[in-house]
């Protein structure tokens, strides 16, 4: 073979390769990038959950249609957990393990979320989380943009504290979150020096509520602490108003309860009452009012936005800014890039904690109105840092307190009785 040929069987070489790599290159930039939306569509906790879903959509759209990240647009995996803890383990990893997402955005209760914890760390993947918990809580493998106990239950403690009174009535669904959030409580209004006079739990989904309502008459609390997830606040409420409990008699103050779940509330059973948030949809500034104008157009202008809607949208937002930091969808790369990253939500400026991957926000106590939203009653004038580990008790105390709950449920994160 003379040295004409081997140069042109070398450039034709070259070349093909030149093409392949850049063909290959092309085909990845234009490949969407797959992301799972891991939320339960059905069961008690679809009340609040579907919403969620409609908001990181939302988002998700909002971004593609300004070109997505890094010339990419993003596929949303959508499946549901069905209320069941089971059901969001086996749905996250197949996500993780099949679909090749590279990142989760998904679950409300506490249950769901302790239940798919390994799976993640297991796989050293990512779960953006975006509802308030009970805290106890860091893993490399979960962004929380939800409050953490100091910039939600243990505000709340002290409003109510200095504001409605001192006697206080705990009920809550019977798993992981309640449990905790009333341990939290119980240390602060001991500190405090004010009276527990009652601690009652329903199961998940449940509807029997008398037994609880009985003995808030019976004890006569100046406020109600409640920490009742899904559908049976419905019962819980109805039954409050059957027996004479108004909110100018006894208020209750939900931790739960947004503008979402108050579309499927009676108004006349919820109006006086309060919760604590960190986002109420009623906020005036401008970021807010076309977050709120932009979800309404989409789903309908009867529509209502929420603290956990809002946190689910705005974990998109701070994930995207991640990849395109990052340059590349790679799960590993993005876990690190989310660190110290910030937003202008529609809650306000939001920033992920590096040192725990939880969110500061600013706290805020509403008051139900008439119609169906919440006016806002006291906030904190800033951002607070969020504290996982309540100083009440040690990490290794808390940690103790959360596996006796654990094993005491048969290694469950909820009660697994049922009615």
């Amino acid at each position: 073979m003379n040295k004409k040929i081997i140069l042109l069987v070398v450039a034709f070489a070259l070349g093909f390769t030149i093409y392949f790599f850049t063909h290959t290159q092309i085909q990845i930039s234009q490949k969407p990038i797959k992301v799972g939306i891991l939320h339960s569509l059905t069961g008690t906790m679809a009340i609040s959950e579907k919403s969620v879903v409609d908001a990181t959509l939302l988002a998700i759209e909002e971004i593609n249609a300004k070109g997505g990240i890094l010339g990419r647009k993003i596929q949303p995996i959508i499946v549901d957990g069905k209320s069941d803890w089971n059901t969001f383990a086996k749905q996250a990893k197949n996500l993780i393990t099949k679909e090749k997402v590279v990142t989760v955005f998904g679950c409300w209760t506490s249950a769901s979320r302790k239940t798919v914890k390994p799976i993640f760390e297991i796989y050293n993947h990512l779960l953006i989380y975006p509802v308030q918990y009970e805290g106890l809580e860091e893993s490399p493998n979960i962004v929380y943009t939800g409050a953490a106990p100091n910039q939600q239950i243990i505000p709340a403690v002290k409003w109510s504290f200095d504001n409605l009174g001192k006697r206080f009535f705990l009920v809550g669904s019977d798993y992981i979150f309640p449990r905790t959030a009333n341990a939290i409580i119980k240390d602060q209004v001991t500190a405090l020096q004010g009276e527990i006079l009652g601690e009652e739990y329903i199961l998940l989904g449940s509807n029997q509520v008398e037994n609880v309502i009985a003995k808030i008459l019976a004890t006569q609390p100046k406020v109600i602490l409640n920490t009742i997830n899904g559908d049976s606040n419905i019962a819980f409420f109805k039954a409050l108003r059957q027996a004479g409990i108004s909110s100018d008699i006894i208020p209750t103050i939900s931790f739960s309860i947004a503008e979402a779940e108050l579309k499927s509330l009676p108004n006349k059973d919820v109006v006086g009452d309060y919760a604590v948030w960190n986002y109420f949809q009623n906020i005036n500034n401008p970021k807010n009012s076309e977050f709120v104008q932009n979800f309404q157009k989409k789903y309908g202008e009867n529509r209502v936005t929420s603290d956990p809607i809002e946190a689910g949208y705005f974990g998109v937002y701070l994930w995207a800014q991640a990849v395109k930091a990052a340059g590349t969808d790679e799960v590993n790369i993005i876990r690190e890039y989310i660190k110290d990253q910030s937003f202008k939500a529609p809650e306000g400026v939001v920033y992920i904690d590096a040192n725990n991957q939880h969110t500061w926000k600013t706290v805020r106590v509403g008051k139900i109105q008439s119609d169906g939203q919440f006016k806002i009653v006291w906030n904190s004038s800033k951002p607070i840092r969020p504290i996982p580990y309540p100083i009440s008790r040690s990490k290794a105390d808390w940690e103790i307190f959360i596996n006796n709950l654990y094993q005491g449920w048969n290694r469950n994160w909820a009660n697994p009785k049922t009615d």
